[in-house]
């Protein structure tokens, strides 16, 4: 994020977890209601996380004691996993939601700020966040309307992922072309090792292949049009994504429809796999004592004239209800989120984030944050990720069983984007 060191480091990434205590109710799915118990109170606060695991849970209890200490407010953190979370939020915003809900830039924002599901923060922006944010995370945070709706905090960007050790040992290079990748997958195929971990079975890591695969072969500005739905998925150049992927399935570990992600990922760390495309929450599966052992590499260049610049780098944020109980402590929370001091305590303790802050001190990161911060200085392009860059109902009902079909079935290629075209053309009416 052009990140420049300033001031003192923050908390040192991935210290040890000083309890759940505060944390907040974990809950398996949103009602139709908030969980806020005080409605009204003017010295309370309820934010909405989606921040689940545990050292997530305990990064935003931290982050939002800092807040209580400094506003003498309350803040009462209801915490839902991200997954059911997603599938229900539509019904939950419509409802009586939390104050304060955490969630993803990009495309699902704009889509409830243009349905009035979410309030316009542009006043918390110019008066805390003028320049230190950069232009590509203030657009991600702004609709249609050219207001701001979301206070970013974090980004855990995505990257082939891979043992640094398994390299060394077995004299790997890391890969920059297509060339390049292919061959390695089948130098670890002799090796006896899976090259691509590989675990399909909740449907949605299916889209992170999809997506790098029509980045590189098609550029960004094509991707996120696709998405938007200005582009036939009937195209000569949807169908070469889904041929570039066919070449590559077999060297994917066998069945991973019936595999989900947390498999995979387990994979990798026990050197099962050699390489997994994925994003920076691939750090919650490997143990802390084999963290320094994780290393990545950009997923390689398909086409010379496109390159390989172009980042997955989902942004997550906040945002406030569309009628907060309390407007006031919920403006205050949000702008507190965004925040140097915030985003450096939020980050030291969630191995899989970076912050978006331009000032954050990146004396202490380690080498692996340190390259993918890289990255995503160099990037000429930021997208979301598929379900995060279309339109939910788009990337859920049509999508996620698509690439599922695909997957079991790679020689129907024709017939697979044609039928997601006529179901797009009914969802997007274009």
């Amino acid at each position: 994020m052009h990140h420049r060191p300033a001031g003192p480091p923050g908390l040192r990434r991935r210290t040890l977890l000083r309890g759940l205590a505060g944390a907040g109710t974990l809950l398996a799915l949103p009602g139709l209601a908030g969980c806020g118990s005080g409605r009204g109170d003017p010295n309370l606060v309820t934010m909405a996380s989606n921040r689940a695991n545990p050292a997530q849970r305990e990064a935003i209890a931290e982050s939002v004691g800092l807040f209580e200490e400094d506003s003498g407010l309350t803040v009462e953190i209801n915490t839902f996993q991200s997954t059911p979370f997603q599938q229900s939020v539509n019904n939950y915003l419509q409802g009586t939601p939390d104050d304060v809900i955490g969630w993803f830039a990009g495309y699902r924002m704009r889509f409830f700020a243009e349905r009035d599901l979410i309030t316009d923060v542009t006043d918390v922006w110019d008066q805390h966040f003028r320049d230190v944010f950069t232009d590509q995370v203030r657009s991600l945070c702004t609709a249609d309307d050219g207001k701001q709706y979301m206070v970013p905090d974090s980004t855990a960007p995505w990257a082939v992922f891979h043992r640094r050790s398994l390299f060394e040992e077995r004299g790997y290079e890391v890969p920059t072309t297509r060339e390049e990748f292919v061959a390695l997958c089948e130098r670890m195929r002799a090796d006896g090792i899976a090259p691509l971990a590989s675990g399909i079975r909740e449907g949605w890591p299916a889209m992170g292949t999809f997506d790098h695969l029509n980045l590189r072969l098609n550029g960004p500005e094509f991707h996120l049009e696709l998405l938007n739905g200005d582009h036939s998925w009937d195209s000569p150049e949807v169908r070469s994504v889904f041929g570039a992927w066919a070449e590559l399935l077999p060297h994917h570990q066998a069945d991973s429809l019936g595999r989900g992600i947390n498999e995979a990922q387990t994979a990798l760390v026990r050197r099962e796999a050699g390489m997994m495309l994925c994003g920076m929450f691939i750090t919650h599966a490997f143990p802390e004592e084999d963290l320094d052992d994780l290393d990545c590499f950009a997923f390689p260049e398909f086409d010379p004239a496109i390159g390989a610049s172009a980042v997955e780098a989902p942004i997550d944020g906040f945002m406030l209800s569309g009628n907060p109980r309390n407007p006031d402590g919920a403006r205050a929370l949000v702008g507190h989120m965004g925040t140097l001091e915030a985003q450096e305590i939020y980050t030291a303790i969630d191995p899989q984030a970076l912050p978006t802050h331009l000032d954050a001190d990146t004396s202490e990161f380690s080498p692996l944050d340190t390259k993918v911060d890289a990255m995503v200085d160099d990037a000429e392009a930021l997208t979301q990720y598929m379900d995060r860059d279309t339109r939910p109902d788009f990337a859920s009902v049509v999508m996620i069983p698509a690439l599922q079909r695909f997957v079991s079935q790679p020689d129907d290629i024709a017939d697979l984007t044609a039928s997601i075209q006529r179901q797009k053309v009914s969802i997007f009416g274009r």
